[in-house]
């Protein structure tokens, strides 16, 4: 177990670190410096070491971390080994078979005595976290570094708070990730969704008619935020993860005002009680699907107590568009849950979920498949697990294709064995902060078996860019720009920018007879995309469709994934991109605190 402070002195010793001494305002420079950083290869941890709020005229007295799970090398450090050694022992734990004989006995003594430090540890005396204690009138909220990240965000968000709750009769734990919008000096808005435990531990406070004790950890040993977001079973406190990646249990204290036990090296507590009658709005943030969401009333915490340790460091992330630091957290979680997966699905060999598709949104798996329609169970199997329940997109891929993080090789893949015959569509459970589907925690879903052989059909007539787009705009002069993708493949991808003045099923309609050219079609907004750019395409295109409204496939595959409106039926309010300030980002180039040119920018779509 390290302090955040002992893991910052080893990452500057290890070259990982950028300290930042020039005052940066909590109001959007942070965030904006990060999200520009995490974006390079190779990026660096950051330390502010004077942030500012220059419109409250405060300077703080304590340092700001930002993009702790900065890269796969340093993310591998935090985890004290490769993702992928501690899933071998979760399997190797799940597989463990009676000893057979004396000697097998002997060996099952380490890895028996090993599971002794799961269990989290309870101090009886306080914790490093507790050096410093504010309660009553002391209470100020202002005195933490709370970051304003985007321009149209509601306020100040905590975004990398641990979220200890535990059910009303005290039997159930849980450490969450969720953001926390800041109202004023002692109140905060709790963004746990309506899936999430805390949520369902709510409610037994709210039918019970009493108070729920919630505390807010931030800092301490990184791996404490990573263990908050892993995707265990119901009931299963999350730091007892944390004790088997570890290999020693979390010392826990108990809050100074309320019951919950926290972390005792955590650098600040926020402790309170939420009110179950009182809602207020949270919102608008700009959240990791790169989209803002919307406003919505959630629970308020009012703080009773703020406590940390001497010399504490503020932690904080910042979430929009890929790639960010939650693609290092995420890699983590994919590699170590894969044994927990494959109890579900036995044949599953690998699984992916690629970053621009903001990991519920597009979900590569690979397996061997044994009968027909195997994949398609494979679906439904997916689609019926925690978290994996969410994943709108799924794609299966048979046991020889190549590895899944290869991009440009397992698309390939794909293409040659795309057939509409093989295609799932279907609604189930969506994450409440998808904004496509007609209604909310409802919506269609896709899944696609490409585990067979290469389909034998393929584009009769293939046209180059340049005459395809003349024949489209023949029937519609909306079409602006045109970009195919794969045209070696039997399935080559036709991306249309439209200026959209008419629901695209018009267009559809319009050029169904062109199935002798086209064998994939997408189409996306004039406005705010670059069909050049396909890494930032499939992350505009997985989170903009509904399957089953937006995907059609007579007479060939045609994906509508421009923005909904009224002309299409949609109800509900269109979230807008979440985008940087041009002036705060002009700002700091000419600081020489970001380094970074218009490409960059559009690469990006900053």
């Amino acid at each position: 177990m390290a302090t955040m402070q002992e893991w910052l002195d080893r990452l500057e010793r290890d070259g990982d670190l950028k300290i930042i001494e020039e005052p940066c305002d909590i109001n959007l420079e942070i965030a904006h410096i990060a999200y520009v950083e995490v974006k390079k290869d190779n990026s660096k941890v950051l330390l502010f070491k004077r942030p500012v709020n220059r419109e409250k005229g405060i300077e703080y007295s304590m340092p700001v971390v930002m993009n702790m799970f900065a890269n796969f090398e340093i993310t591998q450090k935090i985890f004290g080994r490769h993702p992928d050694a501690i899933a071998k022992e979760i399997e190797e734990l799940m597989h463990m078979k009676p000893p057979q004989g004396f000697m097998e006995k002997l060996s099952l003594i380490p890895k028996l005595f090993a599971l002794k430090n799961v269990f989290p540890k309870r101090l009886k005396q306080r914790g490093l976290c507790q050096q410093i204690i504010k309660t009553t009138s002391q209470i100020d909220l202002d005195e933490l570094p709370i970051l304003k990240t985007w321009s149209e965000d509601g306020g100040p968000f905590i975004t990398m708070g641990q979220v200890y709750t535990r059910s009303l009769d005290g039997k159930m734990q849980n450490l969450g990730m969720y953001r926390l919008q800041q109202y004023d000096k002692n109140h905060l808005g709790m963004h746990w969704q309506i899936h999430k435990d805390a949520s369902h531990f709510f409610d037994q406070y709210k039918d019970a008619g009493e108070m729920m004790p919630v505390s807010v950890a931030i800092g301490g040993d990184p791996l404490y935020i990573w263990c908050g977001q892993a995707p265990l079973p119901h009931g299963i406190f999350e730091l007892l993860l944390y004790g088997f990646v570890r290999n020693e249990p979390a010392k826990l204290v108990k809050s100074i005002t309320n019951d919950i036990w926290v972390p005792e090296d955590a650098d600040i507590v926020i402790e309170g009680m939420v009110d179950p009658n009182k809602l207020e709005i949270e919102g608008p943030f700009g959240d990791h699907t790169g989209y803002y969401t919307l406003k919505e009333p959630y629970p308020v915490m009012e703080v009773t107590a703020i406590t940390m340790k001497e010399n504490p460091v503020y932690q904080a992330t910042v979430v929009g568009k890929p790639p960010l630091e939650d693609k290092y957290m995420g890699w983590g979680t994919e590699r170590i849950f894969l044994p927990l997966l494959k109890t579900t699905a036995p044949d599953l060999i690998d699984y992916h979920m690629p970053e621009n598709g903001v990991f519920h949104n597009l979900i590569l798996a690979q397996m061997e498949p044994h009968y027909k329609g195997h994949a398609k169970q494979f679906m439904h199997a997916f689609w019926g697990v925690g978290q994996m329940s969410f994943v709108k997109h799924a794609i299966f891929v048979g046991k020889d294709a190549p590895a899944l993080t290869d991009y440009e090789k397992i698309t390939e893949y794909i293409l040659n064995r795309i057939d509409p015959k093989n295609l799932l569509i279907s609604e189930g459970i969506v994450d409440a902060l998808d904004h496509s589907s007609p209604e909310t925690l409802v919506g269609g879903k896709l899944g696609c078996d490409c585990t067979g052989a290469e389909v034998s059909s393929s584009v009769d007539d293939l046209l180059d860019d340049a005459a395809l787009l003349e024949k489209i705009r023949s029937f519609d002069t909306d079409v602006k720009a045109l970009k195919q993708y794969g045209i070696h493949t039997k399935n080559p991808v036709c991306v249309i920018a439209y200026k959209k003045n008419r629901a695209v099923k018009e267009l559809f309609d319009k050029i169904s007879n062109l199935s002798s050219h086209i064998k994939i079609l997408v189409v996306v907004d004039e406005e705010c995309n670059d069909i050049e750019n396909p890494y930032m395409l499939v992350w505009r295109v997985t989170n903009n469709i509904d399957a089953g409204r937006d995907i059609r496939v007579d007479p060939f595959i045609m994906i509508d994934a421009t923005n909904k409106n009224e002309l299409d039926g949609y109800n509900r309010e269109w979230p807008g991109d979440v985008l940087c300030d041009k002036d705060v980002l002009n700002q700091l180039k000419q600081k020489g605190l970001i380094d970074i040119d218009e490409n960059f920018e559009k690469r990006f779509y900053l």
